[in-house]
């Protein structure tokens, strides 16, 4: 596996300074009040296209081999990050093929397709994207862009973290959604020693039992609201996120619903259930007495089909 350092997520962020916006942070009183903590949240979820996710495609793309660049790129996901390939592919002016599992968002797939990339339909398992995209990929010649096992990825990922630090430098503590990896690895890297901590679904927690075993363990059959969440870590995110994450925290179903409402309600941040991960676990009340910043990773919301 090729090693990453702390000044691959800067150079990440030179590479891709005025592609990506450089979103705001914002306080919320209350948020604080009822988490009894400073929390300071980073809100990718007003990034390009809705997510955290442009920032990994639009490095990977940046340094994807131009001999091979205009055979186009292709992917799989569950949503966001294939609307950032395809954004990323339309911006560069190629083709994209994106394999989507069964379940995923209508208004994910809608909008993949809005960036011009062709969508591929597979079964909801990692084995059959894994197959479907090999064959995608041996058909079209296109270079593979893995949503989170991917250097280039992991990376641009970091760099979200990175600008909230240089914005608040006194933070103690980052906290991150955890689906595959990517942005928890990335975020290890900016974090300078800072405590970082993953956030997950109950119902797809391969990541915390995984910390807790030392090794990577089965994943079971995801079953979580939380549609971004549902991958599982690979072994390179697993080796990042043992050296660097101090702790993986679950929450409930129920606790991301109270969590993306009282985001709406009360500081009208429109999120979608993976970016309501990390505030479940503030308003659980374990950030107690810390200062601490929370990446919101998405706002992809499927508003025919509300969480409560």
């Amino acid at each position: 596996m090729t090693p990453l350092a702390a000044t691959d997520v800067v150079d990440a962020a030179a590479r891709i300074a005025g592609v990506v916006h450089r979103t705001p942070i914002q306080r919320s009183r209350l948020l604080d009040e009822r988490c009894g903590a400073e929390v300071l949240l980073k809100c990718e979820h007003l990034q390009k296209v809705g997510a955290f996710k442009a920032r990994g495609a639009a490095n990977a793309l940046a340094l994807t081999d131009p001999a091979a660049t205009h055979r186009g790129v292709a992917c799989h996901s569950s949503g966001n990050h294939g609307q950032a390939v395809a954004w990323a592919a339309r911006a560069a002016g190629v083709p994209a093929w994106v394999v989507m599992p069964e379940g995923s968002s209508a208004v994910k797939l809608t909008a993949v397709a809005g960036y011009g990339a062709e969508v591929i339909r597979c079964g909801p398992d990692l084995a059959s994207r894994s197959e479907v995209l090999a064959r995608v990929v041996d058909r079209t010649g296109a270079t593979e862009i893995h949503p989170y096992d991917d250097p280039a990825v992991i990376a641009g990922a970091g760099t979200a973290a990175l600008e909230l630090i240089e914005e608040a430098p006194d933070l103690e503590m980052l906290l991150v959604p955890v689906g595959g990896g990517g942005l928890a690895s990335g975020t290890t890297l900016a974090a300078g020693g800072r405590v970082v901590w993953g956030a997950e679904p109950a119902g797809a927690d391969d990541a915390a039992r995984a910390l807790r075993a030392r090794r990577l363990v089965d994943a079971s059959p995801p079953n979580t609201i939380a549609d971004g969440l549902r991958a599982t870590l690979s072994e390179r995110t697993f080796a990042m996120i043992s050296a660097g994450v101090e702790r993986i925290a679950t929450v409930t179903d129920d606790e991301i619903r109270v969590a993306m409402r009282f985001m709406w309600e009360r500081t009208k941040q429109l999120i979608e259930p993976s970016a309501a991960v990390p505030v479940a676990v503030g308003l659980r009340g374990d950030l107690a007495g810390r200062r601490v910043g929370i990446i919101l990773t998405g706002g992809n919301v499927d508003l025919d089909a509300l969480q409560w």
